[in-house]
C-alpha cells in the first residue's frame, strides 16, 4: 500500500475501516475528500488480500483478489524514479478483447493515471506502469525509462526499460453496477476462494492419512491371515 503511494503522487490517504461491511461509507469518504476515484485494500485472515477499485460515487466497482506481491524493498531492483513524477498507465491489447477487460481499463486508467491538476505532481514521465492480462489473471509491473545506455553515458540515446517494483497479480472476482454495492455486472467462473483452496488441502491431508491407515489396517489382517496355528511341541509348552 505504501508502495502504490508514493507511485501515486495524487491520492490521498485515509484511516483504515473498523470493518468489512461498512463498506457503504467509502463513497461519503471519496466525496469529503474531493475524489471521483476510490482504491480500497481489504486483508483478511490467513494473508489472503483483496481489492477494490471504483468510480464514486455511482460505481461501477471492481473486487479483485491480489497475489504474489512483492513490494520495493523486497526486490531490491535497480530502478528508480524520481517522486511525485507522472507515470505511463500501459494496457496489453487483451484487456480489448471482453467486456470486463474495457471496463477494467477504463477504471484503472482514471484511478493510476495522474490528472494535470495535481498538486504534488511533477512535470516529469519517468517510468511506465504496466498492466498485462495472462491466464484471465491482471499483472502489474513498474518499469522506470531509461534514455541511455548505462554501459555508454556519453554515447546516443537509446531508450530502455528497467523495472523497478512493486509487483503484484489482480485475480478479478465480481464487477458490481454501483460503487461497493449494486447489481453484478461481471463474475469470473473460474476463481476459487483461497479458503476453498485451503479446505481442499486438508481434505487431500486427511484422504492420504485415511488410506495410510487403510493399509496399515490390510496388512495386519494379511499378517494374522497367515500366522501358523502353534505348535503342541513348542518350547514353552514343554517346559512350561
Amino acid at each position: 500500500m505504501n508502495d502504490l503511494e508514493v507511485l501515486l503522487p495524487h491520492v490521498k490517504k485515509d484511516s483504515k475501516l473498523d470493518s468489512k461491511s461498512q463498506l457503504h461509507l467509502l463513497p461519503e469518504l471519496a466525496d469529503l475528500h474531493n475524489c471521483n476515484n476510490t482504491l480500497y485494500l481489504e486483508a483478511r485472515r490467513h494473508e489472503d488480500l483483496y481489492m477494490w477499485a471504483a468510480k464514486t460515487p455511482n460505481g461501477p466497482s471492481i473486487k479483485l483478489h491480489v497475489q504474489n506481491i512483492h513490494t520495493m524493498d523486497e526486490l531490491k531492483m535497480t530502478g528508480n524514479c524520481l517522486k511525485g513524477s507522472r507515470g505511463i498507465v500501459s494496457f496489453d491489447k487483451g484487456f480489448d478483447e471482453s467486456e470486463w477487460g474495457r471496463l477494467t481499463k477504463e477504471v484503472f486508467t482514471h484511478i493510476f493515471g495522474v490528472p494535470l491538476s495535481a498538486r504534488r505532481a511533477k512535470p516529469f514521465i519517468d517510468h511506465i506502469l504496466s498492466f498485462s492480462i495472462l491466464d484471465n489473471k491482471i499483472w502489474f509491473r513498474n518499469f522506470q525509462i531509461v534514455e541511455k545506455d548505462p554501459l555508454q553515458p556519453n554515447g546516443p540515446p537509446q531508450t530502455s526499460l528497467i523495472e523497478i517494483g512493486p509487483r503484484f497479480v489482480l485475480t478479478p472476482i465480481r464487477i458490481f453496477e454501483g460503487a461497493f454495492n449494486g447489481a453484478t455486472v461481471y463474475s469470473n467462473p473460474e476463481f476459487i476462494t483461497p479458503t476453498a483452496v485451503r479446505s481442499a488441502h486438508r481434505r487431500e491431508k486427511g484422504d492420504k492419512y485415511k488410506m495410510r491407515k487403510e493399509d496399515q489396517a490390510e496388512r495386519n489382517e494379511r499378517r494374522e491371515a497367515r500366522r501358523r496355528e502353534e505348535d503342541e511341541l513348542a518350547v514353552h509348552k514343554v517346559f512350561a
